[in-house]
């Protein structure tokens, strides 16, 4: 059973979430989860002013997704950063890309799952993964989120992302902060979570 975690990650926020959504569904006996970067669509003139991480060089060993990696898939774990509350462009670009597996109905009944970050903590994590969804709803996949089961997501003892829509992380108004630990155990309860799902599906 395979298992695609597909992210976009300017800063390396959603890219640490990725790691630990990968390990997570990883943990699960017959399952197999990859990790996959969509295209950078920005040039690295912009990138460099944006001061973004070297996604060249830190990202290298992570291939570049495309429309195979999301039919070939039983669950498929989207990352992508908050932009004013909703995906980044270089994702929406990716998913604008899907027209022909929706025409042929490709990922119906694929499980999908959604994963973001933001500068602050109520910059737009709910509005993003929920907004992700309706892409997810048309293609007719079955969504994935992070039940109360997990029991860090009810921490009230620090500053945390973590929504039952999806895992996510507050990467402070300057960049710097990075997924705090429990942040990246909720991230890794999802990725298990959508694999034994996927498992009980298959099976």
């Amino acid at each position: 059973m395979k298992i695609n975690i597909i992210f976009h990650s300017l800063f390396g926020h959603v890219y640490k979430l990725a790691e630990s959504v990968c390990e997570g569904a990883n943990s699960i006996n017959e399952v197999e989860a990859k990790l996959y970067q969509v295209p950078e669509t920005l040039s690295d003139d912009i990138l460099e002013k944006m001061q973004a991480v070297d996604t060249k060089k830190t990202f290298s060993h992570i291939p570049i997704a495309d429309m195979n990696h999301l039919e070939e898939a039983d669950g498929i774990i989207f990352g992508t950063p908050t932009r004013f509350g909703m995906m980044s462009a270089q994702m929406r670009t990716f998913l604008d890309r899907t027209g022909g597996l929706w025409f042929k109905g490709a990922l119906i009944n694929k499980v999908g799952s959604v994963f973001t970050s933001t500068a602050t903590q109520h910059g737009g994590q709910e509005s993003t993964l929920l907004s992700f969804h309706t892409t997810l709803l048309h293609h007719g996949m079955i969504i994935v989120g992070v039940p109360y089961s997990e029991t860090h997501l009810l921490s009230i003892g620090e500053i945390s992302g973590g929504t039952p829509y999806g895992s996510s992380t507050i990467a402070g108004s300057d960049g710097k902060r990075m997924p705090s630990l429990n942040e990246i155990e909720i991230a890794k309860f999802q990725g298990k979570h959508v694999a034994e799902i996927v498992r009980k599906l298959k099976k």
